[in-house]
């Protein structure tokens, strides 16, 4: 940016900002149909998104909803991806990047694509609304092979850190405004979703049995022909068996998919038990997407960062007094959405109390939320209805707290992937809560776990040395934790994430 060029700078900033206030709000607003149960459209590792580059990369802007009579002169009305990408880097939001730059070129293609394609026609549901009729409805024979006009899909790949999902999402966000059949959504959500259904078409068969796979895929591409998937990985057998014949499916009646992932599909369940039954799946990514690397060798998420006030220790009045600050201006500026105690959110079924909240921006305390027997799927909902949280008191975690220690790590997951802003007060600095003194006077840390923490751009003398986790994917878990909450709490992502 021309440093000459004063005004020109504060506008494009502020043009940014503006924009960016919409960030993380697209897909709380996109919902895929809810007729199966609610359907996850964010992550744990959910819209809601969320994997990645911090503050940027969750459905950052939405371009304008300017109305026009035909798919070509709509795709003029709101920004695309190469726009939003050269816009972003002018204001300085972005560095530009060369690799990124060829990726969204890519992602340009497949919005003019896109443009003009159309998918092929899947009947409604029947007007019974009966899922026993869906299921064997006559009149919807299954597509043995792909429309002949169907975009090739994209599969990008690369370490973590390089921008994926934050160029996904600037796709997604950049869809025309016609295409409402959409659905962003973090992999490891959507199969928790297809279980759920999967389970409920069995049910719904009943002794007679059948292929449950056909009605599902049926069911999803009726919900979403432009379909994002974010950290596709494959650890669970369950998910490998159903994964070709999911895919297939649903390529065949026409969806066309964006995929980011850690690993080139050769590399996908390596090790995995009866890994052969999923080869056909990692062949069918091969040929019908376009297999990119983001290899960048720039990670974003050791960008030097300031951070921003978000979190406060030690546990004192003055800390509390100054959070409950933040969170009465944020919560008592609109008269017809004031804070109520108590709100009832429903999960699976289930009602989870909200001790304080607005329908934005909810408040917690750590007992609230990881001294009960809470699951990923009750923090994928807490971070989808909120997008801004407020956790009090958090403490110092030791073998003592091993449950809690391993809840507060998935709810930090959570709001990771949601792209939520976050506000703590702890009892020692945030990052360092899973640290203990038996570790600090124990053997030096593990070639293994300074491995993990090099490679998630930490170190020890942040974050601290726990003896609470052992196994290596415990391990893991709790360095990224401490990697994310670090980003969480960088002035770009509290200049992004949440909004309110």
């Amino acid at each position: 940016m021309n440093p000459n060029a004063a005004r020109s700078a504060i506008s494009a900033a502020h043009r940014a900002r503006t924009i960016a206030a919409t960030y993380n709000k697209g897909p709380r607003t996109h919902s895929p149909s809810r007729t199966l149960g609610r359907v996850y459209n964010s992550s744990l590792s959910t819209s809601t998104s969320s994997s990645s580059t911090p503050s940027i990369e969750h459905n950052i802007f939405n371009g304008s909803t300017t109305n026009h009579n035909s798919h070509s002169s709509q795709s003029h009305g709101h920004k695309q991806p190469l726009a939003h990408y050269h816009n972003l880097v002018e204001s300085g939001t972005l560095r530009g990047d060369e690799h990124q730059t060829r990726i969204i070129q890519k992602l340009q293609h497949l919005h003019d694509e896109l443009i003009d394609y159309t998918p092929p026609p899947i009947p409604d549901a029947d007007p019974s609304n009966s899922l026993i009729s869906r299921l064997f409805s006559r009149n919807d024979p299954t597509p043995t092979q792909l429309p002949e006009d169907v975009p090739k899909g994209l599969y990008l790949y690369g370490d973590v850190g390089t921008g994926k999902t934050m160029l996904m999402d600037l796709f997604y966000s950049s869809l025309p405004p016609y295409i409402q059949r959409k659905r962003r959504v973090h992999f490891h959500a959507f199969m928790i979703d297809v279980h759920k259904r999967l389970h409920a078409a069995k049910i719904a068969m009943g002794y007679k049995g059948g292929d449950p796979i056909i009605p599902v895929a049926r069911d999803l591409a009726r919900e979403a022909y432009v379909l994002c998937f974010d950290e596709f990985q494959v650890t669970d057998i369950a998910d490998a068996m159903i994964l070709r014949r999911l895919l297939e499916n649903l390529l065949n009646y026409g969806v066309v998919a964006v995929i980011t992932s850690n690993r080139h599909p050769d590399d996908l369940y390596k090790n995995g038990i009866q890994r052969s039954s999923f080869v056909p799946a990692i062949e069918l990514l091969k040929s019908r997407f376009d297999v990119t690397d983001l290899d960048s060798g720039t990670d974003y998420r050791r960008v030097p960062r300031a951070l921003s006030k978000v979190y406060y220790h030690p546990l004192t009045p003055s800390n509390a007094l100054e959070i409950e600050k933040i969170f009465k201006s944020m919560t008592h500026h609109d008269d017809k959405d004031p804070p109520v105690k108590n709100r009832q959110l429903t999960i699976w079924g289930r009602k989870l109390s909200i001790p304080e909240s607005t329908s934005k921006v909810a408040k917690f305390g750590f007992d609230d939320l990881c001294g009960k027997p809470l699951s990923a799927a009750d923090y994928l909902e807490i971070t989808k209805t909120f997008g801004t949280l407020f956790v009090l008191d958090v403490p110092k975690m030791g073998m003592d707290s091993k449950d809690k220690a391993r809840r507060f790590i998935t709810f930090i997951d959570a709001c990771y992937e949601s792209k939520t802003k976050l506000f703590v007060t702890s009892e020692v600095p945030v990052f360092q809560v899973f640290s203990d003194e038996d570790a600090a006077s124990g053997k030096p840390i593990s070639d293994h776990m300074r491995g993990i923490m090099d490679d998630l751009g930490i170190s020890q003398d942040v974050v601290g040395k726990s003896s609470i986790f052992s196994g290596e994917e415990e391990l893991f878990a709790f360095a990224r934790a401490c990697s994310r909450l670090v980003q969480m709490g960088s002035k770009e992502w509290v200049d992004t994430a949440g909004y309110i």
